[in-house]
């Protein structure tokens, strides 16, 4: 069953910066779907088994920009 984690990334503002985020999220061990959409700040994660926020928000943070978890 896959877990689903929805955050709220700011600063991105173009398909560039979507492909930044999921580049790096997707480097997570587990993750197996990553959805980002520049327009709403919305990023959504799917995983094998439930991620630590920090995981993943570190690899916003690499990417270049801030989330938060909804």
């Amino acid at each position: 069953m896959t877990q689903t984690s929805e955050y709220k990334v700011t600063g991105m503002s173009c398909g560039h910066c979507e492909a930044s985020v999921r580049g790096e999220v997707s480097k997570i061990a587990g993750v197996q779907t990553v959805s980002v959409d520049a327009a709403t700040g919305s990023l959504i994660v799917g995983s094998v088994a439930e991620l630590a926020d920090a995981d993943v928000l570190a690899a916003v943070d690499e990417a270049g920009y801030e989330a938060v978890r909804i």
